[in-house]
């Protein structure tokens, strides 16, 4: 059996806490457990069955996902989920509502509260802190 070199890469925070999780339980490191996932997901959506097309023409509009069983229900939400998840994270909402003519307010990598106006400026804000009472 070949061994195959493994490539530094950036998983999402979530996923590897998870991972780490369900990998304790199944006697496995976070990485050893994100790469089942990684391979079990793999089969599954290079899968050209019934039912994956089922799936994708749900995915695309095309079949009315109340006409989907069980199993293909769950793969059609976990389609949806990590669909939202790479939207998220590919999205630059503040952006975007800024073109808008939105000023928003959200916390920075740091979690420092900043607020991002329309001209493409930002303020830290500084919490208010309340006399003792």
């Amino acid at each position: 059996m070949s061994e195959v070199a493994d490539r530094v890469t950036r998983v999402a925070a979530d996923l590897f806490d998870a991972a780490a999780a369900e990998g304790a339980r199944q006697s496995r490191s976070a990485k050893q457990q994100l790469d089942h996932w990684a391979r079990v997901g793999k089969s599954v959506s290079t899968q050209h069955s019934a039912s994956r097309r089922r799936v994708e023409a749900a995915l695309a509009g095309r079949l009315d996902i109340a006409f989907l069983n069980t199993e293909e229900g769950v793969v059609f939400n976990a389609e949806i989920d990590a669909a939202i998840d790479e939207s998220l994270a590919n999205s630059n909402y503040g952006a975007e509502l800024a073109a808008q003519g939105i000023t928003t307010v959200a916390l920075d990598e740091n979690g420092q509260i900043v607020e991002y106006k329309t001209d493409g400026t930002t303020t830290f804000l500084q919490p208010k802190h309340r006399p003792d009472k």
